[in-house]
């Protein structure tokens, strides 16, 4: 999910990149404040080009604060996400003559290199009319969002299908969520009905609400980060870059 900006900043291996690996993150996150955000005084990246010490995440924590980053150190992925964005923003600000004019490769001449076949696709031919009458129905009937772009929408059902309804995201609906056993007395309700089951209603409610909470949070995180997974990126549309710092 990084190699394109990865690719974009000129990250020495961004095809082989693993966020998984310990070792490899870190040195992206050194590698990203030394080359490219420069938040810090070379002076004062010290703690954070420490890699091996055991107080480094307690450094990378602080680091992101500094930044300002909506994301926290146990936000792995998405952390690093933005990061690459912020970086990507940094980059154009510093290259804007280089970048502002840049054009699509063409690659028509390039026969090594796969094709996308749909984006040669012809609307006004029969056989292509039906084909987007095809995706529509299909965005119809998985109730996606309808978009201009027949592409869009084909890419939209593409994703909906590879998390929604591969075998393993079936597999992990079907599985049975069990409860964790909560002692009531335990949490302080903060009021008192009067009645001793209205207050144990009530307490059930505000847990059940905090859960709500938490699973709302989590998915704000995740627009966040498509969204910055587009705004960041300069293929996307490099005028939305931000110039300077």
């Amino acid at each position: 999910m990084f190699r394109r900006k990865l690719t974009a900043l000129d990250y020495h291996d961004p095809n082989g990149f693993d966020c998984s690996d310990e070792t490899q993150f870190r040195n992206c996150i050194v590698w990203l404040e030394d080359q490219k955000i420069r938040h810090y005084k070379i002076e004062d990246r010290g703690n954070l080009r420490n890699i091996p010490s055991s107080d480094w995440p307690k450094a990378y924590e602080k680091y992101l604060l500094d930044l300002n980053c909506p994301f926290g150190v146990q936000e792995k992925k998405e952390a690093l996400d933005w990061l690459l964005g912020l970086a990507v923003r940094y980059e154009y600000g510093d290259n804007v003559e280089k970048y502002k004019n840049c054009r699509p490769l063409d690659t028509s001449g390039n026969s090594d290199k796969a094709v996308d076949p749909l984006v040669n696709l012809d609307s006004k031919l029969t056989p292509h009319l039906y084909f987007k009458a095809g995706v529509t129905a299909l965005v119809n009937i998985l109730k996606i969002q309808r978009h201009d772009d027949y592409l869009v929408m084909l890419k939209a059902i593409r994703i909906l299908i590879q998390e929604r309804l591969s075998p393993e995201a079936i597999a992990k609906a079907s599985q049975n969520r069990e409860g964790v056993p909560v002692t009531l007395d335990k949490h302080i309700l903060g009021f008192d009905t009067g009645d001793a089951t209205l207050n144990e209603a009530a307490q059930i409610l505000r847990l059940l609400h905090i859960e709500e909470l938490r699973e709302l949070q989590t998915k704000i995180n995740e627009a966040i980060v498509a969204v910055q997974a587009i705004i960041a990126d300069p293929k996307t549309d490099h005028r939305l870059g931000k110039v300077g710092r």
